[in-house]
């Protein structure tokens, strides 16, 4: 009898809190404090553009001073061709440009001085050819000579200003405005033009970097033969880095332009720096239902690569002492009508709530809870409105 009683007296120990308030259950606390709502995905580093390094001239390539990876500067020379040809060229242009420069100083210090003189001459040679004939025309009034030889100094009159007018439109065409320094001046700047040309094309001999950045393709050896419009390296610019990522188009609207966000490299996932949204695609990929975005980072580290796969944490809102729940404890969300079990003393009742922002595994509860309320996590089997339970609150790890 008394091992009988003892065994009656272990079995109410064990067993009598059970029957008299239920199981024993795992719940969830509401609890208050600053909640950030935060969109996680993955993309890759990339520079807003890339430079295409190709020929302006078909060539044989003579020197690649440059490995693909290596940082260069501004106006660094990556390829030189072989330019004796366009030495050449070039040669020919600046004697072409030397020669039209002499013939204008010819025009100007040797044609347009003689063309002076030559005028001066002519005028003396018409005035006195003009007094000749006004004497003469005297003496034929008088009787002296006769018509015939007055006749034979006006022709010689006429010839005298003939050479005037002609010396007068030499001197003006080697002048300023005259159409033999009008041709001179041309040819001239003819030549600075066609000099001009040829030492581009000469240029066009070594290639330099545009920008400063890192070289991520070279595709150019030593002796290879290049053409026109070949890409030939590729550079990604230095100071210029963005992150692309594909967010899931569920979370388009929580997405605004200028949006922080913190990124790491999986390569470097304890290295963390900053980013901003600065681009939402307007059109979603249809194949992954994706938006995608772009992110500025202002301070890249020195280890974010090119192509490089990176984990990016959009802050989308924030809310100050805010009052949080798990969001496995909240039921029917996708329902419009949520509503969870809250404990009430050892019984389950049914509480609806208002939820705000969602975010890393906790919902904002507008309505309904208060901090310190316990919660039945939706999960728990065998626990419904108005069954009887023991609490055990199970600890949360934060968002």
């Amino acid at each position: 009898m008394a091992l009988a009683a003892l065994a009656l007296i272990a079995a109410a120990i064990a067993f009598g809190p059970r029957v008299l308030w239920g199981p024993r259950v795992a719940v969830t606390p509401v609890v208050r404090g600053d909640f950030v709502q935060s969109v996680v995905a993955s993309g890759h580093v990339e520079a807003p553009h890339r430079v295409n390094i190709g020929a302006q001239l078909a060539g044989e390539v003579r020197a690649v001073p440059v490995e693909e990876g290596q940082e260069v500067a501004a106006g660094q020379v990556l390829i030189r061709l072989v330019d004796a040809e366009w030495v050449a060229g070039a040669a020919q242009a600046d004697a072409a440009v030397q020669q039209a420069e002499a013939r204008l100083r010819l025009l100007r210090e040797v044609q347009a001085p003689v063309a002076a003189q030559a005028l001066r001459q002519a005028e003396i040679g018409a005035e006195n050819a003009r007094a000749q004939w006004r004497r003469n025309v005297a003496l034929r009034d008088q009787g002296f000579i006769g018509q015939a030889a007055l006749d034979d100094l006006k022709k010689t009159l006429d010839v005298s200003e003939a050479q005037v007018r002609s010396a007068r439109s030499q001197l003006a065409s080697a002048q300023p405005g005259g159409s033999d320094y009008a041709v001179a001046t041309t040819a001239l700047a003819e030549a600075h033009a066609a000099a001009a040309a040829a030492h581009s094309r000469l240029n066009y001999t070594t290639i330099a970097a545009p920008v400063a950045g890192t070289l991520i393709d070279r595709s150019v050896e030593p002796g290879d033969v290049v053409q026109p419009g070949k890409t030939l390296m590729v550079l990604s610019p230095a100071g210029e880095t963005q992150l692309v990522v594909q967010i899931d188009e569920k979370n388009l609207a929580l997405l605004a332009l200028g949006q922080q966000a913190v990124a790491s490299a999986d390569a470097y996932a304890d290295q963390h720096f900053a980013a901003e949204l600065v681009y939402i695609n307007p059109g979603v990929d249809v194949q992954r239902g994706s938006i995608e975005v772009k992110l500025a980072v202002p301070h890249p580290p020195a280890s974010l690569r090119q192509d490089m796969t990176v984990s990016v944490q959009i802050r989308t809102a924030f809310r100050s002492q805010a009052v949080l729940l798990a969001s496995d404890a909240v039921r029917d969300a996708d329902r419009g009508q949520p509503w969870v079990l809250k404990v009430d003393g050892h019984h389950a009742r049914r509480q609806g709530v208002k939820l705000g922002l969602h975010s890393g595994g906790l919902s904002e509860v507008l309505e309904g809870l208060q901090p310190g309320d316990l919660v039945v996590p939706a999960s728990t089997p065998d626990i419904a409105e108005g069954s009887r339970l023991r609490p055990r609150v199970r600890v949360e790890s934060g968002a």
